[in-house]
């Protein structure tokens, strides 16, 4: 199959859009409640959960599923929204998941 993307990103600079993602929602206590009630993740085992390898890719998911919380990370953080999917594609080891 033909690559489509003029550039894809690096597993590295996927894991530093994601961990940057993550420190954001950690900045929101509505957002990071959100994010654990959603992930099944209590707060004591976040840090664990944090070296998983389809945390970060999850994180990235989660604001995938709320424009206004994708938008806002993307303007804070000097990142396109299409950086976004790239990177969750990156960390999911190219894999697309339509769930």
């Amino acid at each position: 199959m033909k690559n489509l993307q003029a550039k894809s990103l690096s597993v590295e600079e996927a894991q530093g859009i994601a961990t940057e993602a993550l420190l954001q929602l950690s900045r929101d206590p509505e957002q990071v409640g959100r994010f654990l009630a959603m992930s099944g993740i209590g707060p004591e085992v976040i840090r664990e959960a944090a070296q998983e390898p389809g945390f970060l890719a999850g994180v990235l998911e989660f604001y995938m599923m709320d424009e206004a919380l994708l938008l806002a990370f993307c303007e804070n953080a000097g990142v396109r929204p299409t950086m976004m999917a790239a990177a969750r594609y990156a960390l999911a080891g190219g894999q697309e998941d339509h769930a």
